[in-house]
């Protein structure tokens, strides 16, 4: 079967054909950088890395992006608790979030643009709606009039007049200057008691900064134009966010902002979303130091389609440590017995890489494992035949450790340990052991860092390109950057 989506904005399951045969766009809502990521940020991540690796395995060159919101009220509020300032706040968010992905094995986007990086397009993207009549200014503000647009509520299914039956007598008395209750902020005026935290921009509406969401209709268009693959994120970003995401870009391109809408479930807490709002979130790099295995949230998080909600709980995540235990012991299969099994090349640099295994594009096992993921990504079955795999090649092991001979010859039992190596690579699961040598970064998660540090360029931001740089030289890496622009590389 070819790969189908459920599209948020059809609520239908399509088949997924990309703007450019044999390329995807796709970009993903960041977070807003004045803390550290919890665990629902865990899950919204890890799925989307894996429809990234997913497409990539099918053959299709991704480029993936992913924001980073580093100017809003909550970062400045932040700031002036510690009496730091906005981009001080920012930095060290970023810098802890990219920490966090590293550790769960999330592959770095192809680019991380920053709300601050692109206020030139925000400004000129405000001053295009304005002047088409969707934007209008009072005092310093600029709001959209969501009632000029017709189509408004499109993707969250909710009738504007319903929206405004709700609203009525709440917004209206916290916004006067606002034409209608669900208008929203495009530009805010700067506000005194937030100077000392950060330097206001210029614009035709005087000094000021961006609302949220037109932050993210200017950076997927600064990235890729007006028309994308996926669009993805979080079910809670489905209104406003994405709503508004829609009627602002819709609007000044007159093109459709993407194709498909992908959106994860949340995490709950004893039956409630796991959020910072409600006090309930558990931080990734709290739960990590706490010593769970990262690949033990990897597959709890995996074990669920990624539409459903899931239950945090200790019982889950022991569950979760025990199928950790047994896919990891499977994975590790070639390294406990490559020798008794006559396999020449255990001691090799590539030994165990999926970058440098050739697996058949068809068994039973594939087969089955395309067929989970091409229906809507379906990660829980796709699991399913890890195990089956996993379970049989710990069943072979122990037949070779206590009969000297396992039942499948040593060929078969190679085909089936790459298998299982790069299916669950596809997956972003990976084992690691003293029996296993250090294989550094592949060559994919080299090419993204590539692309990170060309992105960062583009955008002058030459200490996060030096940055990369060095965290390549660290792993082995050397860059050659060409006279035509393209960057090479070697492995020392």
């Amino acid at each position: 079967m070819s790969l189908k989506l459920y599209n948020t904005l059809t609520r239908s399951l399509e088949p997924f054909t990309p703007l450019e045969p044999g390329r995807v766009q796709m970009y993903c809502c960041g977070v807003t950088v004045y803390d550290y990521c919890h665990l629902g940020h865990a899950r919204s991540y890890i799925v989307w890395d894996v429809v990234r690796r997913y497409l990539q395995w099918c053959g299709y060159a991704v480029r993936y992006v992913q924001n980073f919101t580093d100017i809003d009220d909550k970062i400045l509020k932040r700031a002036s608790q510690e009496g730091s300032s906005m981009q001080q706040v920012s930095d060290r968010y970023i810098a802890a979030y990219k920490e966090d992905m590293a550790r769960l094995n999330i592959l770095p986007a192809d680019a991380y643009p920053q709300a601050t990086a692109v206020m030139p397009e925000i400004i000129a993207l405000i001053k295009t709606l304005e002047s088409q009549g969707y934007a209008y200014a009072v005092d310093g503000d600029v709001y959209y009039a969501v009632d000029r647009f017709p189509s408004y509520g499109k993707l969250s299914g909710r009738e504007l007049e319903q929206m405004t039956a709700g609203a009525s007598g709440r917004v209206d008395q916290a916004e006067p200057k606002k034409q209608h209750p669900l208008d929203f902020a495009l530009w805010k005026a700067a506000k005194p008691e937030e100077l000392a935290v950060y330097e206001p921009w210029q614009s035709p509406w005087g000094l000021g900064r961006p609302g949220w969401h037109i932050e993210c209709s200017a950076m997927v268009q600064q990235a890729f134009g007006s028309t994308i693959d996926i669009h993805a994120g979080g079910m809670d970003l489905i209104f406003p966010h994405h709503e508004n995401e829609i009627a602002q870009s819709e609007a000044a391109s007159k093109a459709d902002l993407a194709h498909y809408w992908l959106h994860n479930g949340f995490v709950n807490i004893q039956g409630e979303k796991m959020s910072k709002s409600l006090g309930n979130f558990t931080t990734i790099r709290g739960f990590l130091d706490s010593g769970v295995d990262p690949m033990v949230l990897r597959l709890f998080v995996l074990q669920a389609h990624y539409r459903k909600p899931i239950d945090f709980s200790d019982a889950a995540i022991a569950a979760a440590t025990n199928s950790w235990h047994t896919l990891k012991e499977g994975l590790l299969f070639g390294y406990e017995y490559a020798d008794k099994l006559g396999w020449t090349d255990r001691g090799e640099p590539f030994f165990g890489d999926p970058a440098a295994i050739r697996i058949p594009d068809t068994s039973p096992e594939i087969d089955r494992f395309r067929a989970s993921l091409d229906d809507d990504f379906n990660t829980a079955i796709a699991i399913a035949v890890l195990f089956e795999l996993a379970k049989d090649l710990r069943r072979q092991g122990n037949l070779l450790s206590h009969a000297g001979q396992a039942e499948q010859d040593a060929s078969a039992l190679r085909t089936q340990w790459q298998t299982l190596v790069v299916l669950s690579q596809v997956l972003g699961l990976a084992a690691t052991s003293d029996a296993q040598p250090e294989q550094g970064l592949s060559d994919p998660e080299i090419e993204a860092l590539i692309q990170q540090r060309l992105a960062a360029r583009q955008a002058k931001n030459y200490a996060e390109g030096d940055q990369i740089r060095n965290q390549l030289k660290d792993q082995g890496i050397t860059l050659i950057d060409q006279k035509d622009g393209v960057t090479r590389w070697i492995r020392d």
